[in-house]
């Protein structure tokens, strides 16, 4: 029986693709911060604001390519199942081939209508404006999970870490709640790994620690997998 792979990823995966990483060290995000462009104030606030700013990484997006992380991840279909839980809003795991990607914190190549949340569409292109409207006549906002916002599928998440055979985790601090939360849902049979240049500290014993960026990480990864 195939083993099962669960991959949750964070911003460390897309960095090597050349999209910025959520804050610099000024805990400004583009020169902008957080609460102005990534919260329901802020929406609710300037609209037009948030829109240009979601266009930019939009348009920035569809300039990059997956990296070797991305399609690694994406070729281990063939030999194990595998899903892939994100915290990235991008679909460079898409392009790179893997066919489950659950996004928890929304999808930039999206919209969705500020009166119902089910109506979500695709963007066309990397501009959404003033004016885009809903099948139900109101403005269209990124399909983003802001701060502040429920993250609408983590159950579904906590659902898919149960099911691994091997879980894991690839450039994220494991300081975002209530992603970092998967943890707690994994088999305590389930192997865990974590990819990340600068690993936590005081991790569980049973956390098998690769300190690598994502694409060397990977390939140390899938080297383990195939002894």
């Amino acid at each position: 029986m195939n083993k099962k792979i669960v991959v949750f990823t964070g911003a460390g995966v897309s960095a090597e693709s050349g999209i910025r990483t959520f804050r610099d060290s000024d805990g400004l995000w583009e020169e902008h911060r957080i609460e102005d462009v990534a919260t329901p104030q802020g929406w609710a606030a300037n609209k037009e604001l948030v829109l240009k700013f979601y266009n930019q990484r939009r348009k920035q997006l569809l300039e990059c390519k997956p990296n070797k992380a991305h399609i690694l991840l994406a070729e281990l279909e063939k030999k194990f199942t595998v899903e892939i839980i994100t915290q990235n809003v991008d679909d460079l795991h898409e392009r790179a081939g893997s066919s489950k990607v659950l996004h928890l914190h929304g999808e930039l190549l999206k919209s969705r209508s500020t009166v119902d949340k089910s109506l979500v569409y695709q963007i066309d292109g990397w501009e959404l404006k003033l004016g885009d409207k809903c099948q139900k006549g109101s403005q269209l906002r990124p399909h983003i999970v802001w701060f502040g916002e429920d993250v609408p599928l983590m159950t579904e998440a906590a659902k898919i870490a149960q099911t691994a055979d091997i879980f894991c985790v690839i450039g994220t601090s494991l300081n975002v709640y209530p992603a970092a939360n998967l943890l707690y849902y994994v088999s305590d049979n389930a192997q865990l790994f974590l990819i990340d240049p600068k690993p936590p500290k005081d991790l569980p014993a049973r956390i098998t620690v690769i300190a690598k960026n994502a694409t060397d990480g990977v390939e140390q990864f899938v080297e383990m997998l195939s002894q």
